[in-house]
């Protein structure tokens, strides 16, 4: 069997169509796609001469930069050119430099939305503030959730920074008040869908109807104490600490779902932990599950 033919009228650009980039990937894709019908052995014969010479404009791409990033106005020079698309998409597909922060960000939360979906959740992306910090808010049932802290912890922060390991902040953006419900509602929404199957660490925390409901309870666990609080169906978990100097909030005054420390007046929504003083810091959330009337915590270090 004779090799096949490729012609060059067929498949090389003319001049006069320019040098945009989707003009130069549609050469490619041409080609790409008469090869597709060869036979076994010739598609295998151009994919190997392909990739022999995606490593070696690779490795000459790496030396040029690696010969150029400690001259700072080379480095310069080097940032200008990334603006170029034809020279960001080719050292994109090198994998020479990285995605925007902002797409690598929305690639981490796409992935953990289908686990927040499955609980009637969402994650919006609210800021990046360069060079290290992202503020998210949980959308749907994760706002209700006491458990946010550790959906953010254990499922989006872990993502983010897989992905985008120079992020070192992410905050959850704080939010009004709750409204008090009215829907007659029984759902509770108690676990982080990224803790729902952990099956160990329950510690008991004593029976639902001690506490009072729209108030809090303390309760002393391992040594630790907590802070139990209860509105309608919904029971939440946090340290009993105030995250302004780390004073004892049973003591303060809950009016609407928020709790007030009585010794500098930060407030938190007790649904979340969010603080609405001020909206950096929260409270330490850990998750709480019923059984029966009984309630169960598990504690996040």
């Amino acid at each position: 069997m004779n090799s096949p033919q490729v012609h060059s009228a067929d498949v090389l650009r003319d001049e006069s169509r320019g040098n945009d980039l989707e003009v130069l990937v549609q050469a490619i894709t041409s080609v790409e796609s008469l090869v597709a019908g060869w036979d076994e052995a010739h598609t295998l014969t151009v994919e190997a001469l392909k990739s022999a010479i995606e490593d070696l404009h690779k490795e000459a791409l790496k030396r040029l930069i690696r010969a150029l990033k400690d001259d700072p106005a080379a480095n310069a020079r080097m940032r200008d050119a990334l603006t170029d698309p034809v020279v960001y998409g080719v050292l994109r597909f090198h994998g020479l430099i990285k995605a925007p922060l902002s797409e690598r960000v929305n690639q981490a939360l796409d992935e953990v939305r289908p686990a927040l979906a499955g609980h009637g959740g969402d994650v919006e992306l609210v800021a990046i503030k360069p060079p290290d910090t992202v503020e998210l808010r949980l959308l749907g049932s994760c706002h209700g959730c006491p458990a946010s802290g550790q959906t953010l912890s254990e499922g989006v922060e872990k993502a983010i920074r897989a992905h985008c390991p120079e992020i070192i902040h992410v905050n959850q953006v704080s939010r009004a008040a709750p409204e008090s419900r009215g829907d007659g509602s029984s759902t509770i929404h108690f676990i982080s869908p990224f803790a729902l199957h952990a099956n160990s660490g329950w510690l008991d925390a004593g029976l639902t109807t001690e506490i009072p409901d729209g108030g809090v309870s303390e309760r002393k666990i391992k040594g630790r104490s907590l802070l139990l609080a209860k509105r309608g169906d919904q029971i939440s978990c946090f340290d009993n600490s105030c995250a302004h100097l780390g004073m004892p909030l049973e003591m303060g005054e809950v009016k609407d779902g928020v709790i007030t420390c009585s010794y500098h007046g930060f407030q938190y929504l007790l649904e979340t932990g969010e603080c609405l003083t001020a909206p950096e810091v929260q409270l330490k959330v850990h998750a709480v599950r019923v059984t029966g009337n009984r309630v169960q915590v598990r504690l996040e270090e």
